[in-house]
């Protein structure tokens, strides 16, 4: 990789800002369930149990570790790729070729035989998925500064993003039921590479270099060799943590929840002891100047020690969500209802209700006062959350399965489109890329640690206790909003 090309300065019109930023969002949120929830279903079809099922929600940890990478796209670029379309579309077109690579992987494993390997595959597709979402994030932050800009902006995003998320996940189970796994994530593959050839048929950087052909083949041949390198480092990784699994004893009969609780602390300890230290420091040093350090640093040194208290806001704010996306599924199959009730319930329904919220979140984001959104988006949360205890003590019925799933969906959108719009906002925009990630990563660290207690948490208590606890968590960020609404931050130095 080589040093970036300079970056598009004059954002496409408003139309076409919406229809590009709703396509990277489709193009984010459509691999999402099949690491997450429908890998879950899989799982429990092939006769994995729920605490090694919670186990696989810590795949989706990794979304939190992006700052550890994120860097990386703001000062690199991909050869072949950005000659031609730029840094930020080159990004965009190597983890398109990351994630269909991953699906199609996962597909012709998926009879779940080598757990360990469904592991890799589904960190693969999670890596790839999330370094799309870095790029486009930072992208739209440089293009579009401000509340008022981002709001409508971060609506298409959302949408597309919920939209995929949602077609996937009903078009995977309803094939599924039919044609097996392995036709499901081949599907899926297919449309995951759909919106390459859209971004490589789009005009060149004004000061692109070379013919598109050449940048295409090049690109391509680049990406192999990365794609192949990042697994082999995935590998290598997972390997090392399965060992330290084992000689710690924790395995399928292993309750982790204490264990969690207290990793979950030890950010928070760190940035308690480091922040007096980041307050002093000048603007030379080394700290504050390094290309590694420096954006994650400045974020801190802006807001003191008020970023303690946006970052609990942050951590707490989308908890109930996340814990209940875990499982939520398995729930639903366990009552009885089949893989194609549930695609069903996860297509029309979760798709408009999803698409509602969304825009209501979106629209009431960027005209009224945040904290109210916000607060209003952690209600809606709590009562999607509250609906599957509501499920669970009813007979199998259709019309129930799209009560909840419209109730799950439509406050799900809305305080993710809200909550976008937020995490935007303290985001330096020397720094977009990598501060974005640093705050949207942190946002999920918490819960996504809690998630893999998860199926701990429903062996010991329920499934009941566990959707009561994820509805009241939900609810966790609203006393520190009249905080984190008032924080400004400190001015720049030189």
């Amino acid at each position: 990789m080589h040093a970036p090309a300079p970056p598009t300065t004059h954002p496409p019109s408003r139309t076409a800002s919406l229809a590009l930023f709703g396509l990277l969002g489709f193009a984010s949120g459509l691999p999402f369930f099949m690491f997450t929830t429908v890998l879950a279903l899989r799982l429990q079809a092939h006769g994995v149990g729920v605490v090694v099922i919670g186990f696989f929600a810590w795949i989706a940890l990794l979304p939190t570790m992006k700052f550890l990478w994120a860097p990386l796209l703001d000062r690199l670029s991909v050869p072949g790729f950005a000659r031609f379309w730029g840094q930020r579309r080159g990004w965009l077109m190597l983890a398109q070729l990351g994630i269909a690579a991953s699906l199609a992987a996962m597909a012709f494993t998926s009879d779940d035989r080598s757990l360990p390997l469904t592991a890799l595959l589904a960190t693969s597709l999670a890596f790839w998925t999330t370094t799309l979402e870095v790029a486009a994030d930072a992208w739209r932050i440089i293009l579009y500064p401000g509340k008022a800009a981002q709001g409508p902006v971060v609506a298409a995003s959302v949408w597309g993003y919920r939209t995929a998320m949602v077609a996937a996940g009903s078009g995977a189970l309803i094939v599924a039921d039919g044609q097996g796994w392995t036709a499901a994530y081949l599907l899926i593959a297919l449309a995951a590479l759909a919106p390459f050839p859209l971004l490589a048929a789009m005009a060149p950087e004004p000061n692109a270099r070379g013919g598109r052909t050449t940048a295409l083949i090049t690109g391509i041949a680049t990406s192999i060799a990365i794609l192949l390198g990042v697994a082999l480092a995935i590998a290598a990784i997972g390997w090392l943590l399965l060992a330290a699994a084992g000689a710690l004893g924790i395995g399928a009969g292993s309750n982790v929840t204490p264990v969690v609780l207290g990793l979950c602390l030890i950010p928070f300890v760190a940035l308690a002891i480091a922040l007096p230290y980041i307050r002093r420091a000048p603007a030379d040093a080394p700290i504050r100047r390094s290309a590694v350090t420096g954006p994650y640093v400045d974020i801190f040194w802006r807001y003191g020690t008020g970023v303690l208290a946006l970052l609990a806001f942050v951590s707490l704010y989308r908890m109930g969500d996340v814990l209940a996306l875990t499982l939520a599924k398995p729930l639903v199959a366990s009552l009885g209802y089949s893989l194609r009730a549930i695609g069903i319930a996860d297509g029309a329904v979760a798709l408009g209700a999803s698409m509602l919220g969304v825009a209501a979140g979106g629209l009431m984001a960027a005209r009224a006062p945040l904290g109210r959104t916000l607060a209003l988006g952690a209600i809606l949360a709590a009562l999607g959350n509250w609906g599957f205890v509501w499920l669970a003590h009813r007979p199998p019925a259709s019309l129930a399965l799209y009560l909840a799933t419209f109730a799950d969906q439509f406050g799900n959108g809305f305080a993710g489109a809200a909550f976008v719009v937020y995490l935007s906002l303290p985001v330096n925009p020397r720094h977009p890329g990598a501060q974005y990630a640093l705050l949207s990563g942190f946002a999920f660290l918490l819960p996504r640690l809690l998630g893999g207690a998860s199926g701990s948490i429903v062996a010991q208590h329920g499934y009941d206790r566990f959707f009561l606890l994820s509805g009241a968590l939900s609810l966790a960020a609203l006393p520190l909003l009249p905080i984190v609404v008032r924080l400004r931050p400190r001015p720049e130095d030189a």
